[in-house]
């Protein structure tokens, strides 16, 4: 009884442990353990066991995370917060989409409302001088440079773009993927030699033929390619660069033969311009129709790394949406008010980047954006396509030291001290805006100061003062001068190829301040 009182305890025991070995070892019918060595053979887990220890496998790539399992019961609430993240995230790159739906509906180069440059699919056309105060495809543009414009599909065949000898001149070709990402470094920042470059997508595994001088891989099918030229604003300089632009040419790889060509921008033809929706840049996001739009998009631009559960996340939701009526309505409320909610008020430059002191703001990550999907939405909405700061460092302001909103009738002065214009080493400049980031037609035409302006006069102390509001300021202050509607406005500061100081904060633009 004795023996058998204590194989029933080492049974419990071994059961407790999950020990089967020590379980064996109980039915042995060798004599009995001593307490010692009884204790020693519970406390020693067998080798056997340990090897036998279940593990489910740890993950070790995105591939291996399993995403929402089909068919998953959602909350209303559940799908309007997916549905709005889908927004604000996909909402660049939808945009981008339907430009480029745009561009495949011209017929050949040419021009779309005699200002817009515009071309077939896989080609580009260019601007012979500085674009017109009267385009609407994309807010905030410049006149300090001469522009082009793009769009590929790389999935279809590579392009292939020519660079000119643009001697000293400042230069760069932004190329943009459907993220709104830049893809190349081709510019006089970087020292970019003249020749052929070919662009190709991801799957792309062709050899690349002799003559082209680099090949630059976009992880999307689509880039926009938008060239940017520096000229100075005079009768001049647009004659001078002329020939350099004839050279811009971009074009499918089937029709490379390794000769520069050359076009005549001004001989292109006009289209006419579609039927606008209202004052502002033309809305290419529509959302009512971006239940019908995300998702293929969604196919066309493949996951960034770390990406992977996000896309499981909304194609969920959108399968769900597809089986139940209810789902969907829900999906499609929840774009219309993020728009409103989410979208609209990053047009205000304040929810744009960081302070950049004295009321200003900046980007640090422009075009460059990575999961950064709040400021890459920001900046679709207020100012799309921007370059990377190590070409274009912007900073923009919308209020005056004081905090009050700039509007056109009130003056306003901005003064450079002494040696503190923008360092750059390619050019700045500072342009006004309308209350809707385009240009406002004015009587003397101009829209921006800077570099390109060599009528501008300097204080006596070195320093530079520049003026803004719907008033002159004098006629002896003139050249300083940048007409402003009579109503809101706002003020965008570009220095191309900045210095350091610029791109590290220790240099800070001036203060807005109101002329009493």
């Amino acid at each position: 009884m004795k023996h058998m009182k204590r194989s029933t305890m080492l049974v419990a025991a071994a059961i407790a442990c999950g020990s089967m070995a020590a379980l064996a070892a109980c039915n042995s019918t060798s004599s009995p353990a001593t307490p010692a060595t009884e204790a020693v053979s519970l406390a020693s887990p067998p080798s056997q066991a340990a090897s036998q220890a279940p593990q489910v496998p740890l993950p070790k790539t995105a591939a291996d995370v399993p995403g929402p399992a089909a068919g998953n019961a959602m909350p209303k609430e559940y799908v309007q917060m997916v549905g709005r993240i889908a927004y604000i995230w996909g909402w660049p790159m939808v945009n981008t989409h339907n430009r480029r739906a745009s561009f495949a509906m011209a017929p050949e180069r040419g021009y779309m409302g005699g200002v817009l440059p515009v071309a077939p699919v896989g080609y580009n056309t260019m601007l012979t001088d500085y674009i017109k105060p009267e385009q609407t495809f994309v807010t905030c543009p410049n006149q300090d440079v001469t522009y082009g414009a793009g769009f590929t599909a790389l999935d279809k065949e590579p392009t292939v773009f020519q660079v000119p000898d643009f001697g000293d001149r400042f230069w760069v070709y932004a190329l943009y993927d459907a993220r709104t990402d830049e893809i190349a470094e081709i510019g006089k920042p970087y020292g970019t030699k003249p020749g052929f470059y070919m662009i190709v997508g991801p799957n792309w595994k062709g050899e690349t033929p002799k003559g082209i001088t680099a090949v630059v891989r976009s992880s999307t099918e689509l880039v926009f390619a938008v060239p940017r030229i520096f000229k100075d604003d005079t009768a001049e300089d647009t004659k001078a660069i002329q020939p350099a632009l004839s050279q811009i040419l971009f074009y499918p790889l089937s029709e490379f033969d390794g000769k520069m060509k050359t076009t005549d921008w001004s001989k292109l033809p006009n289209f006419p311009a579609p039927s606008g929706a209202g004052k502002g840049e033309t809305k290419w996001v529509v959302p009512e129709k971006f239940y019908d739009q995300l998702p293929g998009v969604m196919k066309l631009v493949p996951p960034l790394p770390g990406e992977e559960a996000l896309y499981g996340w909304i194609r969920s939701v959108f399968e769900a949406a597809a089986k139940d009526p209810e789902i969907k309505k829900a999906l499609e409320e929840s774009f219309v008010a993020a728009d409103k909610e989410l979208i609209a008020p990053l047009f205000q430059w304040k929810f744009n980047g960081l302070s950049a002191g004295n009321r200003w703001n900046t980007q640090v990550n422009n075009a460059k954006w990575g999961s950064d999907y709040l400021n890459r939405a920001a900046m679709a909405k207020s100012s799309m396509f921007g370059n990377k700061p190590d070409e274009t460092k912007y900073f923009y302001v919308e209020s005056d030291d004081a905090g009050k909103p700039l509007n056109g009738a009130n003056s306003y002065t901005v003064t450079f001290a002494k040696g503190q214009v923008p360092p750059v080493k390619g050019f700045w400049s500072l342009t006004l805006y309308n209350e809707v980031h385009l240009f406002e037609p004015n009587a003397l035409n101009r829209f921006s100061l800077g570099t390109k302006n060599k009528a501008l006069k300097y204080n006596a102390d070195g320093s530079l003062t520049l003026y803004a509001g719907a008033k002159s300021p004098g006629a002896d202050k003139e050249s300083n001068w940048l007409p402003a509607p009579n109503g809101p406005f706002s003020l965008f500061l570009r220095t191309y190829w900045a210095d350091k100081s610029v791109l590290d904060g220790t240099w800070i633009p001036p203060r807005v301040v109101t002329v009493k």
